[in-house]
């Protein structure tokens, strides 16, 4: 047999070993170091984030801005548990909540509780911030007879190691609601000094009921967020808000003055009372609601009320249906006259206060369009409205908070024609609609149920 010569073998694995070696120390340098260097260089990031809000909170604190924290990013990773048991909270060095990976952060300031001082602005430059304050017209102050309201800040962008705060001003409106501008950039803006397409605020104009807050820590930072953060992250997804447009509706007025008798004047104080009424009575059952026919109309070509047409008219979606809702109209003291269709076709209720009729039009989502139903009475008759497929937005209109369809324009020109800036005082809902069409007749054997008048 041939004998094992020991000093090869030895050196064979010495060599193999060494090959290994060299090829554990490229993996490490190539893989591994990667690794670490993002890891750092994410730490980095963070913890440079980290210290500039604290920079910017610090200032805050300073001038006693009452901010909240509005950023959708950083809500959404609170929970309601984390938030209620705040002693739980760890002032931890590391950034868990306010490091999203992106470059901006949002903060809301409530403008009624601040008076405006220069003075923050310029402490912010000493502090090595840059500043760029955005500013519009006073929509408050806009009216029928005064089409030019004073400027105020809407937005405060705040830079500092291409990290962006921004501050949004909310300011309260006569239907006690929030309110903020949209974002607009004027000619010779900066438009690199952030990245404006991402912001969570700005895009519209929007609307939010009033939060309540609560101080909590965030990153080791002390910070006011809603105290129901679901429900804020829900209007803010759907707070796009339109201001009337108080221009056309002067110049429409010119050409049709509005009627000032006694009696107009009294329709109007009672459609505002049941405009009101109805907004409270549909909020206890969560039921959203928009401004639909002549009410839409009158909102969107005058700002007002039309006062010849006599009733207030809202849509709902047949989703949003609930059994509860004669009932609950009812016990806030209106009168069911009448229930026509039903949930699965053309359903129509009409109410009556103050012999001022509430119609209720429930909407069907039929693929590219949307449609209500109407029915007649006497002969059992069905007719179907067409509209284009339409959003909600918020809007204002005798005080009041009130959902509108975004498209506006498209959804009264459906309904009323391409002449809907003309009054017409005779109306046939049966014919008058450019929208409406025969949908057949209810089975005389179903009359009973599917056409109650009251």
């Amino acid at each position: 047999m041939l004998r094992v010569n020991r000093t090869a073998v030895l050196a064979l694995l010495i060599v193999s070993s060494s090959v290994f070696l060299l090829f554990q120390l490229h993996y490490y340098r190539k893989y591994v170091s990667k690794v670490s260097h993002t890891r750092v260089n994410a730490f980095l990031l963070c913890s440079s984030l980290q210290q500039v809000v604290k920079k910017f909170l610090a200032l805050v604190q300073h001038f006693k801005l009452p901010l909240f924290l509005t950023d959708t990013a950083v809500l959404a990773l609170l929970s309601q548990d984390a938030l209620r048991q705040r002693d739980r909270l760890v002032r931890e060095p590391h950034c868990s909540f306010l490091c999203t990976g992106r470059a901006v952060t949002s903060f809301a300031l409530q403008a009624n509780q601040w008076k405006y001082d220069p003075g923050f602005l310029l402490a912010a430059e000493q502090k090595g911030f840059e500043v760029m304050e955005l500013r519009g017209v006073d929509p408050r102050l806009a009216s029928l007879d005064t089409l030019s309201g004073e400027d105020i800040p809407l937005h405060f962008l705040f830079r500092l190691h291409s990290h962006v705060i921004q501050v949004v001003f909310l300011y309260e409106r006569s239907g006690n609601y929030l309110w903020h501008g949209a974002l607009r950039l004027k000619g010779d803006a900066d438009r690199s000094f952030a990245a404006f397409k991402v912001l969570d605020y700005g895009r519209y104009a929007g609307a939010y009921d009033r939060p309540q807050l609560i101080l909590t820590v965030l990153d080791g930072l002390d910070v006011r967020v809603p105290r129901n953060i679901s429900r804020f992250l829900a209007q803010q997804k759907h707070a796009r808000f339109l201001e009337c447009r108080y221009r056309d509706a002067r110049n429409f007025l010119q050409l049709y003055p509005d009627d000032s008798s006694a009696a107009a004047v009294d329709f109007r104080r009672k459609a505002k009372a049941l405009l009101h009424l109805t907004a409270q009575t549909l909020a206890r059952l969560d039921v959203p609601f928009w401004l639909s026919s002549g009410t839409c109309l009158g909102w969107f070509r005058q700002c007002s009320i039309i006062s010849y047409s006599r009733d207030v008219d809202i849509g709902i979606f047949i989703t949003d249906y609930r059994p509860d809702i004669i009932a609950a109209f009812t016990d806030a003291g209106l009168t069911l006259k009448h229930k026509f269709g039903k949930v699965e076709d053309s359903l129509e209720l009409s109410f009556l206060i103050e012999d001022v009729k509430l119609d209720v039009f429930f909407f069907y989502d039929n693929g590219d369009i949307m449609w209500n139903g109407g029915t007649q009475a006497k002969s059992g008759r069905k007719f179907k409205y067409i509209f284009p497929r339409f959003s909600l937005c918020w809007a204002e209109l005798l005080e009041l908070k009130v959902r509108v369809p975004c498209e506006t324009l498209d959804y009264v020109t459906a309904n009323y024609g391409t002449s809907w800036n003309i009054p017409l005082r005779v109306w046939d809902w049966k014919s008058s609609p450019s929208n409406v069409q025969e949908n057949g007749v209810w089975p005389v054997a179903e009359w009973a149920e599917l056409i109650q008048v009251y």
